[in-house]
């Protein structure tokens, strides 16, 4: 049953206020890491705020690789690309990861308060809360941001930068 997602009773597209010390659930590949991965990861450190913690799914190889055509890095280069590149763009070092092998993580089932998800995601997040709701666990709150444009004004991806057709901040190179 999607009436939560369906009605917007959970989903947030700004942070609410007085969300402090938050446990927040973001997930991804992140290969490679694109302004729109950026976008995610801000809004999930914002949502946590300054005492509170992210957790980072990220897929392991076998689920990045079914999931896609492309190439995929393995594991741990991502893992440590991911961590080069928050400490550099977001001057965070201070984040769990946890490597996932399905779409939903330990999100059905760990005390997390919000999850933050893209447009392409957020029907996966609707999916957590049933699940959730089902296992007697209160359902997170979902906090989406838009997708980041690349200078086509379509989407920037992961798949359209290994194509060659756009950069990492979407600027179009054919």
């Amino acid at each position: 049953m999607l009436t939560d997602c369906a009605s917007g009773s959970y989903l947030y597209r700004s942070l609410p206020s007085g969300a402090r010390m938050a446990r927040v659930a973001v997930g991804g590949t992140f290969d490679p890491i694109h302004d729109g991965h950026l976008a995610l990861l801000k809004k999930a450190f914002e949502v946590a705020g300054e005492n509170g913690t992210v957790v980072i799914a990220l897929t392991s190889d076998e689920m990045a690789r079914s999931q896609r055509k492309r190439p995929v890095r393995d594991f741990d280069t991502r893992l440590k690309n991911l961590r080069r590149v928050l400490k550099e763009k977001l001057g965070v070092d201070s984040f769990e990861v946890e490597k996932i092998s399905d779409v939903f993580g330990s999100a059905i089932e760990k005390d997390y308060d919000y999850i933050v998800v893209s447009p392409e995601t957020a029907p996966t997040a609707c999916r957590i809360n049933e699940i959730r709701r089902e296992n007697g666990l209160r359902p997170l709150k979902i906090v989406q941001i838009e997708y980041k444009m690349a200078d086509d004004n379509m989407r920037i991806s992961s798949t359209r930068i290994a194509e060659g057709k756009i950069d990492t901040h979407g600027r179009v190179l054919v």
